[in-house]
């Protein structure tokens, strides 16, 4: 009980911003790089904004493929694409044929949930929230259970395309469409 309770204030403390956490150094360089760039998948809820064309514009959810279907240009793949990358594959599609000097600009709305397995009390699907750590991961979780491995946590990510395992720090930070897993203490 009193673990739950630590675990539940000290992401509230972080969620709240009376503490500091880095979560970037707590990451290897792979993982790192991609916390400052976000790519767009599966489950991402975006609004696209096409300036001064409101029928072009709209709220669209990235299906399983990570595509989207866009009046005029149809179907556009903008999965595994930071936002910048996106916004420029609808400008030129868009250019080809249907508006002159398109500008476009791409928001995430709600961001694809992340994953938590193993030694948690309620394991399951959360909404991701910016700025989350893997502390506050657990706290939504509702804390570890008595047979948790605390320290030996594992995140499973796309990294430029690829799915990796990493071990992960308490305080490191946790992004959209992560698994973590608890694992069993053995002792």
């Amino acid at each position: 009980m009193f673990k739950t309770l630590k675990y539940i204030v000290a992401a509230a403390l972080v969620m709240s911003g009376a503490v500091a956490v880095s979560a970037q150094n707590a990451l290897p360089d792979a993982a790192a790089e991609i916390v400052g760039r976000y790519q767009l998948g599966s489950g991402d809820q975006i609004r696209v904004t096409v300036y001064g064309e409101e029928d072009l514009s709209g709220e669209f959810e990235l299906d399983g493929t990570g595509t989207i279907a866009m009046p005029l240009i149809g179907a556009v793949s903008i999965g595994n694409r930071n936002l910048t990358d996106a916004e420029q594959l609808i400008t030129v599609q868009l250019a080809d044929g249907f508006l002159v000097n398109p500008r476009v600009s791409i928001e995430v709305l709600n961001y694809r949930p992340f994953y938590i397995l193993g030694e948690v009390k309620e394991p399951g699907s959360y909404p991701y929230v910016s700025g989350m750590t893997v502390l506050n991961a657990i706290a939504l979780a509702s804390g570890f259970t008595y047979r948790a491995s605390e320290n030996k946590i594992e995140v499973t990510r796309r990294v430029n395309g690829e799915e990796q395992k990493i071990r992960i720090a308490l305080t490191a930070a946790v992004l959209p469409g992560d698994i973590l897993r608890v694992p069993e203490r053995f002792f």
